[in-house]
């Protein structure tokens, strides 16, 4: 076989076996050191490669920034931020029509904010904005519906796992990865509420919680309460996105700082003992493990694409076709959603960005901002069958076994429709995410 058709073999082999349910580690690993095999004939030098993508990997300090993200995070959701959010949230909007449902999307926003994580997200206000929606009279399917739906917002405001990712992948500075993400999560989030708004007009049967005087704990929570409750997540948001947007620290520096300003937050807020703290410690390596063995392969994954010469290869090709460059990105969008809908976001990213960053280079277009519709256009794939991860973890942590998958799928639909529609500005409008760089 030769090269090329090697790596064309190896990215179908390597989506179909994720389908089958292996572990994308495994089959990005396995595939891409039977390929190199296969091309060069020598098994030695399949092995070197594993070694340098295993190295380099390890010694990159830019990869400190998983674990710490990651680490406070779960600080953050042992500590009860994300209620105290909620809270606040809800007292700000709760005399709006579906005053709930844009008191979850801002209250992910936030959450989204200090801790990254999409799945961190759904499985938190999971358990504080639907039972609470529930009580007041929204239909179960638009209760899990905002929590899936708002849940995304952790990919894309920064500080983002997904955008670190891919800044390794794509040779990016982190740091303006995460400028580039506040302005179209910003734009996410308000057009999450104003179709809120608009569904509760034209929609209520869909929405339902109008008029039910809604939000007791809105209440009583008051200004000072208010104040109170929002102090230590500002000061977080403080350290972490001021001290790198103001050059005060690094990316993996601003993780440090905020892991630890996460802990203080929590051990002076009584809600973080040993047991906890330990548990918080063993999870951060699982999370950390996982995902810089996916990174490792990956980085074998990118070297078999190159001694395959596909990347150079598919660029002469797109280049041969004689498509404008918004063919190229409606292409690219398509495959990002059909890959969404059965392998999660990470995966996506390793898996066709380093196929599409040269043409992408070739035509002129700028990474960073590729990144951003990268990540939005992946995210859509969080909210589709059959896979929706943020749908399958709300599940998990949902306890009405009246809802099932199906009614989340249906209540996500509008959210998935908004992103899509958000997606195309971010293209249209590449200052959406290049202004504040």
């Amino acid at each position: 076989m030769t090269g090329i058709e090697v790596g064309i073999a190896s990215v179908l082999l390597i989506v179909a076996l994720i389908y089958t349910g292996l572990y994308i580690t495994v089959a990005l690993g396995l595939v891409s050191f039977i390929g190199v095999w296969i091309i060069r004939g020598d098994i030695e030098f399949p092995i070197s490669l594993l070694s340098l993508a295993v190295a380099d990997t390890v010694s990159d300090h830019v990869f400190a920034t998983i674990p710490l993200f990651a680490l406070m995070g779960l600080i953050v959701g042992q500590a009860g931020m994300g209620k105290d959010i909620y809270d606040v949230a809800n007292r700000i909007f709760r005399h709006i029509a579906g005053g709930l449902g844009i008191a979850t999307v801002a209250a992910n926003a936030v959450f989204a904010a200090i801790t990254g994580s999409s799945i961190a997200s759904a499985s938190v206000f999971t358990r504080i904005a639907v039972p609470e929606m529930r009580h007041f009279g929204y239909t179960a399917r638009f209760a899990v519906g905002v929590v899936a739906g708002s849940s995304v917002l952790g990919m894309l405001i920064p500080p983002s796992a997904m955008l670190i990712i891919y800044a390794i992948v794509a040779e990016q500075s982190v740091g303006q990865m995460f400028l580039a993400g506040i302005i179209p999560g910003i734009l996410l989030s308000v057009a999450y509420s104003v179709m809120i708004i608009l569904m509760a007009k034209f929609a209520p049967n869909f929405i339902g919680g109008q008029g039910k005087g809604m939000a007791d704990p809105g209440e009583r929570l008051g200004l000072f309460g208010g104040l109170r409750k929002m102090t230590p997540i500002a000061l977080l948001v403080l350290v972490v996105l001021g001290g790198i947007y103001g050059g005060v620290v690094t990316p993996v520096e601003a993780g440090a700082a905020g892991s630890l300003t996460a802990l203080v937050i929590a051990v002076a807020k009584r809600s973080l003992g040993w047991a906890g703290l330990w548990k918080v410690l063993v999870e951060t390596g699982h999370i950390t493990s996982v995902i810089l063995m996916l990174i490792i392969a990956a980085s074998m994954y990118s070297r078999m694409l190159g001694v395959a010469a596909l990347p150079t290869l598919f660029a002469e090709w797109m280049a041969s076709l004689d498509l404008s460059f918004v063919a190229v990105m409606v292409l690219y969008v398509i495959m990002l959603i059909l890959l969404g809908t059965i392998i999660d976001t990470a995966s996506i990213i390793l898996i066709i960005v380093p196929l599409f960053l040269p043409a992408v280079e070739t035509f002129g277009g700028d990474l960073v901002w590729f990144g951003i519709v990268t990540v939005v256009g992946a995210e859509i794939g969080l909210l589709t069958p059959p896979l929706g991860l943020s749908v399958f973890a709300i599940k998990s942590v949902i306890n009405d076994k009246s809802i099932s998958l199906a009614d989340i799928f249906i209540g996500t639909f509008p959210f998935a429709v908004t992103m899509l529609i958000v997606l195309i500005a971010v293209i249209a409008f590449p200052v959406l995410s290049l202004a504040l760089i």
